[in-house]
């Protein structure tokens, strides 16, 4: 499981971007309009004062016109505080006068202003206003003209007490007022981004549903908005990827039967290959005993006659194996088909022990057949290949001098029904008692050493229980001991049916 990371959400991320863009945009609002406000605030002052000042100049003008023998400067020293004071009392605002070069001649005031206008003096002697702003006082000083002549600076005084306390009540109106709009604009912008935040922690539950293997069965949340439109996209993404998964499901579910089926295929070649096998083996064994007794008796014409037709017979049967084996190959076809009907069971047992009695002569085994009439619904090649193989077993698992005995007789089963009980017993080596459940499991040999020595593969008796069981009958090891064994083959004798 991967560890989960600490991060700042995006809620928190987000409310404090908003509440940063709020705070920014207040602030350049707020500098603006403060800014604006000012701005009106000194131009309303400055054109209320070059009224004043023009008012000024045309009282000048009109005292001027009265007294015309004297210089701007004899008028201006001679008339200067009595015009301050009458300017005064007219612009309803404290007056000071200066003469072109800037010495003072007169005010309204009760005293001389101390404040240091010498720049600003300067300044309006050559034509321009300027004003000097100090706490809560402003000086304005403007020329003075008679007509186009001037005469002097006039020097208004006035307080800026009442605009400043506007201003700062305008100022903390702001900050009263954006600090409200701030705080309600974050909590606003928190409370939906929140919203929008708790509806993504959804969609991504839903996905880590998805991961887990724990697929969709609605809508994780309904909007009519982009994150509705990405929750129906992971729904429609759950539904194919849960489709998907079925499918994959499906697909394993076949690709397992196919291959315990290729399993099945492959045991059925290995039975092919142990029951072609054995097939084969038993004519070539009765061939290779007859090749002996030639050898052993090469004047003997009945022998030979005798032979000619086994080995001939022999042959037509081998031919036959191969010819099927081929037949069974080109089909794919790995187990041998069971072509049942009504046998006559003596004839045939005479037939196995015919078959067999050069080899048992060869090991020096005596081949005795106790057999009784009657008849079994079976394979006949298959019943035969069951007892050739039991027999042969009985030779070559004997010891020299030994015996084997078939025999057979009509007996019921535990149904009540006949059948047709098959016994070959021998005077053999026998089969140890914690190996005798074993015997009938395809490959297994009691011993190495007895398995070479005798060709034995360890398919026999497993190849003789699924023929007999193909024939509905069965086969057992009834007893074995160091003194011989009893097999018991029990066959049955009415038509049950072809095995399937």
């Amino acid at each position: 499981m991967m560890k989960k990371k600490k991060y700042i959400g995006l809620k928190w991320k987000v409310a404090l971007l908003l509440a940063l863009l709020l705070f920014s945009v207040l602030a350049l609002l707020s500098s603006l309009v403060l800014a604006g406000i000012r701005e009106d605030q000194r131009e309303r002052l400055t054109d209320t004062f070059a009224q004043k000042a023009e008012a000024a100049s045309i009282r000048v003008h009109q005292e001027f016109l009265t007294n015309t023998e004297l210089t701007p400067d004899t008028f201006m020293e001679n008339l200067g505080q009595r015009l301050a004071v009458d300017l005064g009392e007219q612009s309803a605002a404290a007056v000071t006068l200066y003469k072109l070069d800037g010495t003072f001649t007169g005010t309204s005031l009760p005293f001389q202003p101390k404040m240091d206008v010498k720049d600003a003096l300067e300044y309006t002697a050559e034509g321009c206003s300027a004003y000097i702003t100090e706490g809560d006082q402003i000086l304005y000083l403007a020329p003075l003209y008679n007509l186009d002549e001037q005469m002097g600076t006039i020097q208004f005084h006035s307080s800026i007490a009442e605009q400043r306390a506007f201003y700062e009540r305008i100022q903390n109106l702001f900050v009263i007022t954006g600090a409200a709009v701030l705080v309600a604009g974050f909590l606003i912008g928190f409370g939906y981004v929140w919203r929008q935040v708790h509806v993504i922690s959804k969609l991504n539950g839903a996905a880590n549903q998805i991961g887990e293997g724990k697929y969709l069965t609605a809508l994780p949340v309904q909007r009519n908005d982009e994150l509705g439109e990405l929750a129906e996209g992971i729904y429609e993404m759950s539904s194919q990827i849960s489709s998907s998964m079925g499918q994959l499901t499906e697909e394993k579910i076949k690709l397992q039967d196919a291959n315990v089926q290729l399993q099945k295929l492959e045991q059925q070649q290995k039975h092919f290959i142990g029951n072609i096998s054995h097939e084969l083996k038993t004519p070539l064994t009765s061939i290779l005993a007859y090749a002996d007794l030639l050898e052993m008796y090469q004047d003997d014409p009945i022998l030979l006659e005798e032979a000619r037709v086994q080995i001939s017979k022999e042959a037509q049967r081998l031919y036959g194996l191969v010819e099927k084996a081929l037949q069974l190959s080109s089909m794919d076809v790995y187990e041998f088909q069971n072509r049942a009907e009504s046998v006559e069971i003596k004839p045939l047992l005479q037939e196995a022990v015919t078959r067999l009695e050069a080899k048992a002569e060869k090991y020096h085994i005596t081949l005795k057949a106790t057999l009784n009439e009657g008849e079994v619904w079976a394979d006949p090649e298959n019943l035969m290949h069951i007892v050739v193989n039991l027999l042969d077993n009985g030779i070559k698992y004997n010891r020299p001098g030994g015996s084997v005995i078939l025999s057979n007789v009509l007996s019921w089963d535990q149904n009540g029904k006949a059948c047709m009980t098959i016994e070959v017993s021998d005077t053999g080596i026998g089969i140890p008692e914690d190996e005798q459940a074993l015997i009938f499991k395809p490959f297994y040999t009691i011993s190495s050493d007895r398995s070479r020595a005798n060709g034995g593969t360890g398919l026999g008796l497993s190849l003789v229980r699924s023929l007999a069981e193909k024939q509905h009958g069965s086969v057992i090891l009834a007893e074995s001991s160091p003194q011989g064994s009893k097999f018991i083959v029990t066959l049955p004798v009415e038509h049950h049916g072809e095995h399937t």
